[in-house]
């Protein structure tokens, strides 16, 4: 019984791991859906938006330091011995040079009191006040980076996966095509007018083209797996992409103009680290000057022999206002140490934001060469192709009358697909070369 118990209870738990409606979640996305989906769900998108709230925190804390502190305390002594006080001896008519011992206070002595801190200058502060701004716009730009990396990369496995589905239709024809011929070879060859190996000939090319179109197939799940991955969406939800893409789609909208190095977001992003390196000069700079503070205290102190504070009884008032001035007078040559490593940061910035520029010049001519290139090896492709489908048909044509070869229609068929392949090659190498090309000019 404990065993059919136990049987029956894995029985069931796999009925309920297996069923449908445990299933997933079914999307069906455009492009700028999934791409949309990926900045909202990506962990390195998610990691860049803490980053901002993090920074919002950080500038609340720097915020702090410019607003007075209020602390309140209550602290309660018990001298388990009275200080000793030594007072001369003359005072009592006693010999020069002697003391008399003698106990101030009382056991229990209480103080309660309220003390204000408010710092009215200090430069450090001061210039974190500052740039507070700037730090935000920092983390900021670094999400707009990031979410730009992933786009670019959404849109590269999203095309894939559709120049993919575009390749097993063509896969499909050839089938199709293939299967037809086999058909029509098969009953030649019962009327006495082929050979049998022209039938197992064309039995292995259409093995071969059903092993491809698996492996397509495959490449395509893998892919799947990918994109959801980058997108940060379940692996087990069901994911269908509903954009196409044409020659009209890959050719729209390119704009080869001069690239405007303001227009992308890296060189963006390192401008406001030089301005925060200037804020972090600044700061080093006015850290030489003094610092001034303001601070208050009022409280109150009881003093008994018996612990009576809850009774009535006197309590003595003291109060007092002052002002603090701190002059920096020598640390060491550590506040110059500091000032010239700010300055060597600001000087790599600088050289980064340098290199960038020519980084981004190569980045939009290479792309630019590429896409030009891309697109016209797409219009050869097609006509290509185009042309291979007619010589394949014409060819099966003069088979079927008995003026052509076996040997002709099979190089008929393989020239048929290597043009085809070398079409989906086109039009995925120049989606590519388009989204490299937009991301080089800032267009993305």
């Amino acid at each position: 019984m404990y065993r059919l118990k136990f049987l029956v209870l894995n029985f069931s738990l796999l009925l309920l791991l297996s069923s449908p409606t445990l299933a997933q979640t079914k999307h069906q996305f455009s492009l700028q859906q999934a791409v949309d989906y990926a900045s909202k769900n990506n962990v390195q998108v998610k990691n860049a938006l803490l980053n901002v709230q993090m920074q919002e925190q950080n500038n609340k804390i720097i915020t702090a330091a410019a607003f007075p502190t209020i602390d309140a305390n209550v602290g309660t002594t018990y001298f388990i011995d009275i200080p000793v006080s030594l007072i001369p001896g003359e005072v009592f008519g006693q010999p020069q040079g002697t003391y008399i011992p003698v106990q101030f206070g009382t056991k229990y002595n209480t103080t309660a009191s309220v003390q204000l801190k408010q710092l009215l200058f200090d430069g450090q502060v001061f210039v974190g006040l500052q740039a507070r701004d700037a730090s935000m716009q920092f983390q900021k730009k670094a999400v707009e980076v990031t979410e730009q990396n992933i786009k670019a990369n959404v849109q590269k496995i999203y095309y894939q996966l559709v120049v993919a589905k575009k390749q097993v239709e063509l896969l499909d024809a050839n089938i199709t095509r293939l299967k037809k011929l086999q058909h029509d070879v098969n009953e030649i060859y019962k009327n006495g007018f082929a050979e049998k190996l022209d039938v197992d000939k064309l039995v292995v090319s259409l093995n071969n083209l059903q092993t491809e179109k698996q492996k397509v197939i495959n490449n395509i799940s893998i892919g799947y797996v990918g994109l959801k991955t980058l997108m940060g969406m379940p692996i087990a939800d069901e994911l269908i992409l509903t954009d196409e893409i044409s020659e009209t789609e890959i050719k729209k909208d390119i704009l080869l103009d001069s690239v405007q190095y303001s227009d992308r977001k890296e060189y963006q992003y390192l401008q406001i680290a030089k301005d925060l390196n200037n804020y972090n000069i600044k700061r080093y700079q006015l850290s030489y000057l003094p610092t001034i503070s303001f601070n208050a205290n009022y409280s109150k102190q009881a003093l008994r022999n018996k612990y009576t504070f809850f009774e009535r009884g006197d309590w003595f008032t003291s109060s007092f206002v002052g002002l603090n001035i701190n002059m920096p007078i020598f640390s060491g040559f550590s506040k110059d140490s500091k000032l010239r490593l700010a300055r060597l940061d600001l000087q790599q910035t600088t050289n980064n934001i340098e290199n960038l520029k020519i980084t981004i010049n190569a980045e939009a001519e290479q792309a630019k060469l590429k896409l030009i290139s891309a697109i016209e090896t797409i219009d050869i492709q097609k006509r290509n192709m185009l042309l291979a489908e007619k010589v394949y048909d014409q060819t099966k044509k003069k088979y079927e009358v008995g003026t052509g070869s076996n040997t002709e229609i099979t190089t008929a068929e393989t020239e048929l697909k290597a043009a085809q392949t070398n079409y989906i090659a086109a039009l995925y190498d120049a989606i590519i070369t388009k989204v490299d090309y937009l991301k080089a000019v800032g267009k993305l």
